[in-house]
C-alpha cells in the first residue's frame, strides 16, 4: 500500500477497543472468526486503485480505510439488512463493531458514506471492481485448504426490479395528471437497464377447449448468471444482463470468467440445465477439452447424444446440479437477492457478487470450524439453510 495514504485512525487497540471486545464478545463468535479467517487488509491495497483517494495536505478530514467500508457494506448482505440500518447496527452491536473494526467508543460511517463507497468502486472500476473481491476470497478460501471438485455448475436466477411497473407504465405514457388536470410529460421508466423476462414456462390445462397450453410467468427485471463449484459450494463466477436475455448466450462468458480463478482444473466438467442444451455451448466444451454435463432435450436422440447420455462425467455432473438451485434460494431468502437494492444494472451486479462474498464466506468459515450463522447448517462441505 502506499505509504503516503493516511486513513482514518481507529480505537481498536485502545482501552475502549480490543480489551472491552475480549471481556463480552464469545472467541466462536462467526464474526470473530470471520474476522481472524479471512485477510481483510488485503483488500485495502485492492480496493485503493479504484478509490481514487486524495491526499489530504494538513487540512479535512481523513478517509475510512476502504476496507473498513467493505466490511461494513459486507455485514448488510450477511444479515439481510438495509445500509441505513447496517449503519445503526454497527454503532450499537459490539459483535458488528469488533468486525467492522471500530473502537468501542466509536460511531459508524454513516449510510451515505456506504453509497459514495459503492459509487467510487463502480466509477473507477465498473463490474471488474467487485469481481475482483469474488477472487480474492476464493484465493483466500483455497490457501485455507478448500480445494475446487472438478464439476461446475451453471444456471440463473432472477432478481425483480425496484420499480412498480403500473407506475412506470403510467410515468412512460405520461398519463398521470398535474394538480391543474393536465398530463404530464412522459419522463424516462425509473430503472431503464431492466427489462421483462420470463421467469417459468409451464403447462396448464385449458378450460374451455381441454387442451394443455404453455403459460408463461414473467419478471420485470434482472438475471444473475452463476458458475458454482460443486465440491465446495463456493460461487465462482457471476455475469449479470437484463432480464430479456437468454440464459444460452451467457453459458460461455460465465464458463470464460472462471479461467480468473485460480485453483480451477483444467480439464473441469460442466453442467446446466436443457436450457444450455445448445451447440454452440457444446461446441466449446468440446474445442476446450471440458467435461460436458448439460441436460439433454428429449428430442436429442442421435447415437452421439446417447454416448453423452451415457458418459460417467456426464452423470456425475448431472447428480451436482440440485445444489446450484439451492444456493440460489439461500441467497434470496437469506440474503435479499430477490429483489434489487439499487437501479441500474452496474449496481446489480455489485449486489449480486456482495451477495456471493456473504454466502461464500459462510463455507469458508464453516470450513474452518465447523460453524455457521443461526439458521444454517454445515453438512458435505456445504452450507444449507434450514428452511431449503
Amino acid at each position: 500500500m502506499n505509504k503516503n495514504v493516511r486513513f482514518k485512525k481507529q480505537t481498536t487497540d485502545s482501552f475502549f477497543g480490543t480489551f472491552l471486545y475480549q471481556q463480552v464478545i464469545p472467541k466462536n463468535h462467526f464474526l470473530v472468526k470471520a474476522k481472524e479467517i479471512i485477510d481483510w487488509e488485503v483488500f485495502s491495497h485492492k480496493l485503493l486503485k479504484w478509490y481514487r483517494i486524495s491526499e489530504s495536505k494538513g487540512g479535512g478530514n481523513l478517509p475510512y480505510d476502504p476496507a473498513l467500508l467493505l466490511r461494513m457494506l459486507f455485514l448488510s448482505y450477511l444479515y439481510n439488512i438495509s445500509e441505513r440500518q447496517i449503519e445503526e447496527r454497527v454503532t450499537f452491536d459490539l459483535t458488528f463493531k469488533y468486525f467492522v473494526g471500530l473502537g468501542v467508543d466509536e460511531k459508524a460511517p454513516d449510510h451515505s458514506t456506504l453509497t459514495y463507497f459503492k459509487e467510487r468502486l463502480l466509477l473507477g472500476g465498473g463490474k471488474s471492481a467487485f469481481d475482483e473481491l469474488l477472487r480474492e476470497i476464493l484465493k483466500q478460501a483455497q490457501n485455507k485448504g478448500i480445494q475446487f471438485g472438478s464439476i461446475q455448475i451453471i444456471d440463473a436466477t432472477h432478481t425483480t426490479a425496484d420499480v412498480n411497473t403500473d407506475k412506470d407504465k403510467q410515468r412512460k405514457k405520461g398519463g398521470k395528471k398535474d394538480k391543474d388536470g393536465n398530463s404530464q410529460t412522459p419522463t424516462s421508466p425509473r430503472d431503464p437497464d431492466a427489462a421483462w423476462g420470463v421467469k417459468h414456462v409451464k403447462e396448464v390445462k385449458n378450460i374451455e377447449t381441454g387442451k394443455m397450453e404453455k403459460q408463461k410467468e414473467c419478471f420485470h427485471g434482472y438475471k444473475s448468471h452463476t458458475s458454482m463449484n460443486a465440491s465446495s459450494c463456493l460461487i465462482t463466477s457471476v455475469v449479470t444482463t437484463p432480464g430479456n436475455e437468454t440464459d444460452g448466450k451467457q453459458f460461455i462468458k460465465v464458463a470464460n470468467k472462471n479461467n480468473q480463478v485460480k485453483g480451477m482444473d483444467p480439464n473441469r466438467t460442466y453442467g446446466g440445465d436443457r436450457g444450455y442444451d445448445d451447440g454452440n455451448i457444446h461446441e466449446y466444451l468440446k474445442d476446450k477439452n471440458l467435461g460436458n454435463a448439460i441436460k439433454l432435450k428429449k428430442t436429442r436422440t442421435a447415437q452421439m447424444w446417447q454416448d453423452l447420455n451415457n458418459d460417467p462425467k456426464h452423470r456425475d455432473g448431472l447428480r451436482e446440479r440440485y445444489k446450484v438451485e439451492r444456493k440460489f434460494a439461500e441467497e434470496k431468502q437469506g440474503h435479499e437477492l430477490k429483489r434489487c437494492r439499487y437501479l441500474g444494472l452496474k449496481k446489480y451486479h455489485a449486489q449480486t457478487v456482495m451477495t456471493a462474498l456473504a454466502v461464500n464466506l459462510k463455507v469458508v468459515v464453516a470450513f474452518m470450524t465447523g460453524s455457521t450463522l443461526k439458521g444454517y447448517v454445515y453438512s458435505n462441505n456445504c452450507v444449507w439453510s434450514n428452511s431449503t
